[in-house]
């Protein structure tokens, strides 16, 4: 009896449930796309965030943009067997590389590439990327000179539904953000322009018909409600955070008869801007405590150059700041227009000397 009691909990140890996370991260950041993964499971499946159980039943769960609410400590369950704590926690600021895509959109034709730029400001020495398809993470060796800060570089072809990359330092403490590229079928495209789209700043939506210009009508969405319908394929709006898509209705030159066709894109999405001062004293008031430093930018070429380091800048220009914390660092500011805040002040500093001088003009005509 003893010992089927000791088969019986064997089984139990060797079919337990094991919760694991694909790609694996060290560190999770707002907008991070991962899947967590009940490895032993059969659906349908139990799972609990805190505690308390989830609506969700399948082997596979999908976090397609990580937030701060999903910080928590996981547990999945099959077959009366649950598994131990999985623990998540979600920074709500930005990695202290940036990676970009440098030229092609999120969503591209499938058998397409794009190319991708990875940048941090204190040099790439020691740096790799990472590419994920589904459960299979690879490395990317990068060809990097002694003193690179930037490096372009392009993806394999797009051939899976979608692909994710990124970067790490040797030790891995420190990364850049993801980029989600996703391959689609459709005829209908939407192109944002800047990437990546950031909330608070002027957006430019076109929809694009594979093939085709003779575009008679276009419907911009956020979130699933309609914010322009126009007959132009392209649309310039200030960005809200939220999902975008676009509907077209089109023809093409070749097709003489029938009806227009109607098609809807696939979503893209506009992340949140972390809040920063709009003057050039930079602050970060929802910043936790911390040995934050604060990196200035002015605007060169289109482009946002690194100038300064705790130190405001000087001259002319238009500049932005973040935070900067170890491994992570907060969105750019709104821009401000240094020349315009120094003629500010110059017209305020003639309005203060005119009130002081008029009373003085008056007692000389008097006497």
């Amino acid at each position: 009896m003893k010992s089927l009691r000791t088969l019986s909990q064997a089984l139990t140890n060797f079919f337990c449930m094991v919760l694991s996370m694909s790609p694996k991260l060290e560190q999770i950041f707002t907008g991070d796309l991962f899947y967590l993964t009940c490895d032993e499971g059969v659906s349908p499946v139990k799972w609990y965030k805190d505690g308390v159980e989830n609506t969700w039943t399948n082997k596979m769960v999908k976090i397609p943009a990580a937030s701060p609410q999903h910080s928590g400590s996981y547990q999945c369950e099959s077959n009366g067997q649950r598994s131990d704590s999985f623990s998540i926690e979600v920074l709500k600021y930005l990695p202290s590389a940036s990676l970009t895509i440098l030229t092609g959109q999120p969503v591209m034709p499938l058998e397409d590439s794009v190319i991708l730029k990875i940048e941090n400001e204190d040099g790439l020495q020691g740096w790799n990327c990472w590419v994920n398809r589904g459960t299979t993470t690879r490395p990317i060796k990068l060809k990097l000179k002694e003193d690179t800060v930037s490096l372009p570089f392009q993806t394999n072809k797009l051939t899976v539904p979608e692909t994710v990359y990124w970067c790490t330092n040797s030790t891995q403490g420190c990364r850049s953000n993801q980029i989600t590229l996703r391959t689609s079928d459709k005829r209908v495209l939407l192109e944002m322009y800047p990437l990546p789209a950031v909330a608070g700043e002027r957006l430019t939506l076109s929809c694009i018909a594979r093939g085709t210009d003779r575009i008679s009508q276009t419907i911009f969405y956020r979130n699933d409600q309609i914010i322009m319908t126009s007959d132009k394929s392209t649309y310039e709006t200030d960005s809200e955070e939220g999902t975008y898509k676009c509907h077209a209705t089109f023809t093409y030159m070749a097709r003489t008869s029938g009806p227009p066709v109607k098609e809807v894109s696939d979503n893209q999405e506009v992340f949140p801007q972390a809040e920063l001062s709009e003057n050039m004293d930079c602050t970060c008031k929802s910043c936790p405590s911390g040995a934050w430093s604060y990196r200035y930018y002015k605007e060169h070429h289109q482009s946002w150059a690194f100038v300064s380091s705790d130190t405001k800048p000087h001259g002319s220009g238009t500049f932005r700041c973040r935070a900067v914390l170890d491994n992570m660092r907060t969105s750019l500011s709104a821009p401000v227009c240094e020349f315009l805040l120094r003629l500010k002040n110059i017209i305020s500093l003639f309005t203060l000397i005119h009130i002081k001088i008029s009373p003085v003009s008056s007692k000389i005509k008097n006497k």
